[in-house]
């Protein structure tokens, strides 16, 4: 970009040494006067172009500052957030009186609960900010009963077992309050969700067959930046699973398009 910038300076520039060598071989004032208004021109555009590389190296400059503010806020939030989790971890196992241990997993299926899920998704979405990998968030309900009778809720230890034998080390399960069961997937994009949902439920049918099971998938960065944006999405994205009598795996729109 500079030096497409430069170029029209020192065409002038040239020009002007040109036509002042002129003036001085043939004794002409009018290549002089040529060549003094060329010089001009090339000094205006040597200005211009110092001008142009002022701006360039401030706007850079702001977007380094931002860069390194984001960067800065988001591994403070991360490093919060794992102390959190750490101090959460360690009551949890120590079972000292100041955490109750219900109060991290689920008692049916030894998941993690809710209270964890609400942490560790804050952890995991700052972490990704800060090194620019997507995060997928997963939501999942599975019941038994269709498409022949009204659904019910399957039984959590066998559906919490499939998701245990699927997921790796780095994910997160968890079982929600209202029976559904969370999943935090960490550097995982939309299609490698999806690959994880249908891993999960050929998993459950190997247990027993009459399941159904509905997903709603919702990634960062893909379909919202932050946290309440993309629970949001992914429990819109199960809500339309759910209109359907058999298996479905619906993927969050981005909110920001």
């Amino acid at each position: 970009m500079s030096g497409r910038s430069a170029l029209p300076g020192l065409v002038t520039g040239i020009l002007s040494l040109i036509t002042g060598l002129i003036a001085v071989a043939f004794e002409q004032q009018i290549f002089a006067g040529v060549a003094g208004l060329l010089g001009l021109a090339a000094g205006v555009a040597g200005v211009r172009l110092a001008q142009q590389l002022d701006e360039q190296a401030a706007i850079q400059r702001l977007v380094e500052d931002e860069l390194r503010s984001v960067r800065s806020e988001s591994q403070e939030t991360e490093e919060k957030l794992r102390s959190e989790l750490d101090s959460v971890a360690f009551g949890e196992v120590s079972g000292s009186g100041a955490t109750n241990p219900d109060a991290l997993t689920d008692t049916s299926t030894g998941l993690f609960s809710e209270n964890f899920f609400n942490v560790a998704i804050e952890s995991r979405i700052a972490a990704a900010r800060r090194h620019l990998r997507p995060v997928a968030v997963v939501l999942l309900e599975v019941v038994e009963g269709l498409p022949d009778t009204e659904p019910f809720e399957a039984e959590p230890e066998l559906v919490a077992e499939a998701v245990r034998i699927t997921l790796r080390e780095a994910d997160t399960a968890c079982r929600l309050r209202n029976g559904y069961f969370a999943l935090l997937l960490e550097d995982t994009p939309e299609n490698g969700a999806i690959w994880t949902v249908e891993r999960i439920r050929r998993q459950i049918l190997t247990s027993r067959s009459g399941f159904t099971l509905w997903a709603g998938v919702a990634c960062y960065p893909a379909h919202a930046f932050g946290v309440n944006e993309i629970m949001d999405a992914a429990e819109t994205a199960l809500e339309s699973a759910r209109e359907w009598r058999q298996d479905r795996i619906e993927v969050a729109v981005p909110a920001h398009d």
